[in-house]
């Protein structure tokens, strides 16, 4: 059986559409990550528990700390959050803040993370917004990536796979 002409380059233009893909999505997982040139000194970083309570981080070293922020209305923070709890769950020296961005309502936080399935991570408010200031967000979700240093090496900005294997290997040169 002959294989005709067209039908080569209809499976090869075919291929090289797959191979292509395949590789810019290996790249387009970081396209989302402001990574800064020189770490940034966070000279503050103050934000209550669940209970209201001060959390100061102020000067904390030792650990990669990921602040998630993220609202129970945001779709993408939906998303992201189950990869969020799988990192803190397998990698628990990367100590992970997820600081919901709403006046702080305890019910409303904990009937978000129980419909998407979060039994493991805290939950934090700032409910003064303070931090939405001193990192001068601009949309939700953002995460603040802080070296083991206490300065922040990098900012996410949108959705992301936390568990993905890339990411986790880009966390890794920072530790």
């Amino acid at each position: 059986m002959k294989i005709s002409k067209s039908l080569k380059i209809y499976t090869h233009i075919i291929l090289a559409f797959f191979l292509i893909n395949s590789l810019q999505a290996n790249t387009k997982l970081l396209n989302n990550v402001v990574i800064h040139d020189k770490p940034i000194k966070i000279n503050q970083l103050r934000f209550k528990d669940v209970n209201l309570q001060d959390v100061d981080l102020t000067g904390k070293k030792g650990n990669i700390m990921i602040l998630n922020f993220w609202a129970s209305w945001c779709v993408p923070c939906r998303k992201e959050m189950p990869s969020l709890e799988k990192l803190a769950q397998d990698y628990p020296k990367i100590k992970i803040y997820p600081i919901n961005m709403e006046v702080p309502n305890k019910l409303v936080a904990r009937d978000f993370y129980n419909s998407i399935g979060i039994v493991n991570l805290d939950i934090y408010f700032d409910p003064e917004f303070k931090l939405v200031k001193q990192f001068k967000m601009r949309g939700l979700p953002t995460s603040i990536l802080i070296d083991k240093n206490g300065k922040e090496f990098a900012r996410v900005l949108g959705e992301v796979n936390f568990y993905d294997k890339k990411f986790i290997e880009f966390l890794k040169k920072y530790n």
